[in-house]
């Protein structure tokens, strides 16, 4: 318990964030376009990672369990894949792994809000308003997402 709380108040630094995260269209593997706008409303994982990094291959069950247990309510995860690779293959990917989240593709291109990244997996926090609040760099777990989002829930709650 002790890690996961020095990891999350490691996780986020406000006074580095809490920037209005420009809209993208990406297309998914799924072949239909996603625009970061279409999520407005919910929390929005942000997961940059490619298929040939271990760290970004350990945290996908992760991602799917998290992104399972919240669809449906307040958040989602999008998997951006951060690599040059062939659309059909990076699907055989996702299907292999039983990827249940949009998985986007960028070719390796840089997208707002989000550069530049420092390594892979890194996965950005957006708020409902569309705002980035937070970023962490490395393999990330579902407890640690639950637990910095209810974080800032709360912290909402107080403030208003």
């Amino acid at each position: 318990m002790r890690r996961i709380l020095t990891l999350i108040l490691l996780l986020f630094t406000p006074s580095l964030f809490a920037a209005d995260a420009a809209d993208f269209a990406l297309q998914g593997v799924d072949g239909k376009i996603h625009k970061l706008s279409d999520y407005r409303g919910k929390w929005v994982v942000v997961n940059f990672w490619a298929t040939w990094c271990p760290p970004c291959l350990e945290e996908i069950p992760e991602l799917i369990g998290y992104h399972d247990k919240h669809k449906d309510n307040d958040s989602v995860v999008l998997g951006i894949n951060f690599e040059q690779i062939d659309s059909d293959r990076l699907g055989s990917f996702v299907d292999d792994q039983l990827i249940s989240y949009p998985v986007l593709l960028t070719n390796n291109k840089p997208v707002k809000s989000f550069e530049p990244l420092k390594g892979l997996p890194t996965t950005f926090v957006v708020s409902p308003e569309g705002k980035v609040v937070g970023s962490y760099l490395g393999g990330i777990e579902a407890q640690m997402l639950e637990q910095f989002i209810e974080d800032e829930k709360r912290d909402r709650e107080e403030r208003s």
